[in-house]
């Protein structure tokens, strides 16, 4: 499998989703955002795994737009924030209540340690999927030539720099968060070491 066989989902809800993520996002995030769904839709297609295309997109997009000034929570930790903008995205969309919260829960997930694949598999694909692209968590999941081809097409750019200062922003203003947690455990270190980043 290569990045032209992950299909994206063709919808109003996605195309729009990207904008926002473009708009307030950084080129680094955004190509983070975007990894993040092909790490997520490779797996699942690998794995027989169902899953909400449109709704992975979504979240996928919006999961780190807490991150950005616009959208930074001074008292919720980064994710919490960027689950309520998803909440209010998809009221926009016209999506249910029931949907706005599943993008909510998923983006709030993202965070967690990990995620069971048989209560919320979109939950699950994400959180595995930007924890290969930020820590460099379980490779082997996805071939060498998957992760070379999308790492040509979508280039990370400055992410390792960019999003480890993030995060020790977020953990000096809010030690008690997911990203506080994240850097007393030690996670700048696996950002500098993520194999995407090495060089054949």
């Amino acid at each position: 499998m290569l990045l032209a066989d992950v299909p994206h989902p063709e919808t109003l809800a996605a195309a729009t989703a990207l904008e926002v993520c473009v708009a307030y996002s950084s080129p680094s995030l955004v190509n983070h955002c975007r990894r993040s769904f092909v790490w997520a839709a490779a797996y699942a297609i690998d794995n027989g795994i169902a899953y909400d295309d449109e709704l992975l997109y979504v979240s996928a997009m919006l999961h780190d737009i807490g991150l950005v000034r616009e959208f930074d929570n001074v008292t919720v930790p980064f994710e919490e924030a960027g689950g309520h903008v998803a909440w209010v995205f998809g009221g926009g969309a016209g999506w249910p209540i029931e949907r706005r919260q599943r993008a909510a829960e998923i983006i709030v997930r993202h965070m967690w340690d990990s995620v069971d694949v048989t209560e919320d598999a979109e939950g699950f694909l994400l959180e595995i999927a930007t924890g290969l692209d930020i820590s460099g968590g379980n490779p082997g999941w996805w071939s060498p030539e998957l992760r070379a081809d999308v790492v040509a097409q979508i280039p990370r750019l400055t992410l390792p720099q960019e999003f480890t200062a993030c995060f020790r922003d977020q953990a000096a203003r809010k030690p008690e968060s997911t990203a506080g947690s994240a850097m007393r455990g030690g996670i700048s270190d696996r950002i500098a070491a993520n194999i995407l980043d090495q060089r054949p």
